[in-house]
């Protein structure tokens, strides 16, 4: 038994120095050197202060700003998951009404249909994206708000607007974080 027992020890702190401590100094140097900004959380800094990160979603209350999508975590890094609530879920079919009334209140001129990102969250909870449709059906309300001309904020979302990654995966999508930081920008807070 005791011939076991040595051997058995001496592997499980070798394995323990090489996965425990090695393998992660060794993958977390190599995202610094070859990917810091990614590393360091993708953050995006606006007037030398961290305004918030690339891949987490803020919330924006205010009618000046283009808003995100619902969170189910209340944008909780922390907490990333759905509600888990199925499509015919009472609850989720609730929240979501009220979703909608409040976007139809805050857009009267917009009669067609709301936009699903606009209503529901993503799975994570966390997306800091919407849809290209999903920002010029809010760009009526940022134009009056802001008193800029129609044209400039739907320029603004052309221009902050990004393809599919690497040409062929996912959708065009828009960060809304760099979305209202370049707003604020363009018209001043």
């Amino acid at each position: 038994m005791k011939q076991l027992i040595r051997p058995a020890l001496v592997l499980f702190t070798l394995l323990s120095l090489l996965t425990g401590l090695l393998y992660p100094l060794a993958v977390t140097g190599l995202a610094q050197v070859l990917f810091p900004h990614q590393a360091n959380g993708s953050l995006i800094e606006h007037n030398g202060q961290v305004a918030g990160s690339a891949l987490i979603g803020q919330a924006f209350a205010s009618p000046r700003y283009f808003w995100g999508r619902p969170s189910a975590t209340e944008y909780n890094g922390l907490a990333s998951g759905s509600s888990n609530l199925g499509p015919r879920n009472p609850a989720l079919i609730e929240a979501v009404k009220d979703r909608i009334a409040r976007l139809r209140a805050a857009h009267p001129d917009q009669q067609g249909p709301v936009l699903a990102d606009l209503v529901t969250a993503s799975a994570s909870g966390l997306d800091p994206h919407i849809s290209p449709a999903a920002a010029r059906y809010q760009a009526g309300r940022i134009a009056t708000e802001r008193k800029l001309p129609i044209e400039k904020v739907l320029g603004l979302i052309e221009q902050q607007t990004q393809g599919p990654t690497l040409g062929l995966f996912g959708e065009a999508r828009i960060n809304v974080l760099g979305l209202n930081l370049e707003l604020d920008a363009v018209a001043g807070k």
